[in-house]
């Protein structure tokens, strides 16, 4: 269910915006929406597991905030950020 570390490097690769950018919003935002797509696949067969939705409402809303902000600072980054990730909005 988590993300391995190999799949993490990637992932800060391709969003990051400086050379030693590991905490950028972008790069946030693209690690728990890898969260939570393993966690969405997880639930399609524990339907049951009530503790793994509540931290996946959790990891969405936290995004969902992480999303507000880059919006507030800067709509042209917020819609290619979007774009790139493929979400919704």
């Amino acid at each position: 269910m988590s993300i391995t570390a190999e799949r993490r490097t990637a992932l800060i690769s391709d969003y990051k915006t400086g050379e030693a950018d590991t905490g950028s919003p972008e790069v946030q935002v693209a690690l728990l929406s890898e969260r939570i797509t393993n966690l969405t696949e997880h639930l399609k067969t524990h339907a049951k597991d009530f503790h793994s939705r509540r931290g996946l409402l959790m990891l969405v809303g936290r995004r969902r905030r992480l999303l507000d902000y880059v919006k507030r600072k800067d709509q042209s980054r917020y819609e290619a950020l979007i774009g790139r990730l493929g979400l919704r909005r």
